[in-house]
């Protein structure tokens, strides 16, 4: 049978799962927190790994369960963990995964937050290397013997640069270390992250996969591309059975079940609902952000648009051979010198001033005095991010509405002579 769409898969996932009860299209919410066992030796064996199983919600249940196999099955990869958060995801895997003297390779326009926990896994003894990966040649240039891997985001936030992702596969397939991808901007609706050798697919199922600004979750996939028999940092009582499974065992027991980052059954369905529509709302996001791009980039009152689907963005051609069905939908600009910034979001009418993303709402922050208020006007400015900057999450509503509020907004300013 020939691969169905992607909405036709999306739609079907959970129905299809090992998880369904009674004729039921979604999976139960299980929210007990421990499970029976009837043979002592069972759950002795659950434990040790040696059968499938359930033994305490902080580690696995049915509810997140079936959700993992969902998501795994989108990416087509050999095995998914869920995490309470998105952060929660990328810590407990790094943290599973690193040790002191450890040395991994970043790029030099991650988010705010997941920064701030590069600057924690240095106070650990792990040595990092902030480049830029949009070019190959900085991160063969920081390549050390010590170099467990690479880790990067398809699209940063929110200046949109677009890493060379498929160019970085390959150099780390053939260097053999971990590629680790945070996919959070460019899931696989519209972008196929196997394909470009990622060895990790890392995603803020708050986000795009969810939609709807309604509940927390992180989720980490091993697409089965990276040989984990190579890998140094798996402990012994790991490497039992397949292979392939070493690394998420090991992020499963020293992050997911040692840390706690643990999604909620109730949560895990919410997501899986949210999952449904991901293409259709994917598509209609991106068309947005395309349209509404153009349209500020020719403003006189925007002095800068960021967004990969303009043919001005420096890694445009990049984005169009990565993302074959939209650009993503955050875009960046900034506004004129004589407009204040707090002035302009004042004066939106439609668009929501919130700090989220992905919501099928547009959304619009003030990106300098907020997510990145922790970090140096020097550092700042490395990410190419200016005082008057405000990222835009564009939603799913109907372009012409978008267009008028951003319209009325701007009349109400004049520009300085």
């Amino acid at each position: 049978m020939t691969r169905q769409g992607i909405t036709t898969q999306l739609v079907h996932l959970d129905r299809t799962s090992n998880h369904i009860e009674q004729g039921a299209v979604h999976s139960p919410t299980t929210n007990s927190v421990l499970y029976e066992y009837k043979d002592a030796q069972a759950i002795i064996d659950v434990f040790q790994g040696k059968k499938p199983g359930h033994v305490y919600s902080r580690s696995s249940s049915p509810s997140v369960s079936a959700l993992q196999e969902m998501i795994n099955k989108l990416e087509d990869g050999v095995g998914a963990l869920c995490f309470a958060t998105g952060m929660g995801a990328i810590s407990s895997t790094l943290l599973a995964l690193l040790k002191q003297g450890d040395h991994l390779i970043v790029s030099r326009y991650l988010f705010g937050n997941t920064r701030s926990l590069m600057g924690s896994l240095e106070s650990f003894g792990i040595q990092i290397s902030y480049v830029d990966v949009t070019k190959l040649t900085e991160v063969i240039d920081a390549y050390q013997p010590n170099t467990r891997g690479v880790y990067c985001e398809t699209i940063a936030n929110p200046v949109t640069q677009v890493a060379d992702v498929q160019s970085i596969g390959s150099y780390c397939k053939e260097r053999d270390i971990l590629f680790i991808l945070d996919n959070t901007m460019t899931p696989s609706a519209i972008f196929d992250a196997k394909a470009m050798q990622a060895s990790l697919v890392l995603s803020s199922l708050t986000k795009y996969i969810s939609g709807h600004g309604n509940v927390l979750g992180g989720a980490v996939v091993d697409t089965g591309n990276f040989l984990w028999q190579h890998y140094p940092n798996i402990q012994q009582q790991y490497k039992n059975g397949d292979p392939s499974q070493w690394g998420l065992t090991q992020i499963k027991k020293k992050g997911l079940r040692d840390m706690g980052a643990t999604l909620a059954p109730g949560c895990a369905h919410a997501i899986s609902i949210g999952m449904e529509t991901l293409a259709l709302r994917m598509q209609k996001a991106c068309d947005n952000a395309l349209k509404l791009a153009t349209f500020l980039d020719s403003h006189e009152k925007i002095q800068d648009v960021f967004y990969p689907g303009l043919s001005n963005h420096p890694q445009h051609f990049i984005a169009r051979e990565h993302f074959q069905e939209g650009y993503g939908a955050i875009l960046s600009i900034n506004l004129h010198e004589s407009i204040d910034v707090v002035a302009f979001l004042n004066s939106l009418k439609l668009v929501i001033c919130a700090t989220h993303l992905g919501d099928n709402r547009t959304l619009a922050l003030p990106v300098a005095a907020t997510i990145y208020s922790e970090n140096t006007p020097q550092e700042r400015e490395q990410m190419g991010i200016a005082d008057s900057m405000i990222r835009l999450s564009v939603g799913i509503e109907d372009i012409d509405d978008l267009v008028t509020d951003f319209t009325q907004a701007l009349n109400n300013f004049n520009l300085s002579t």
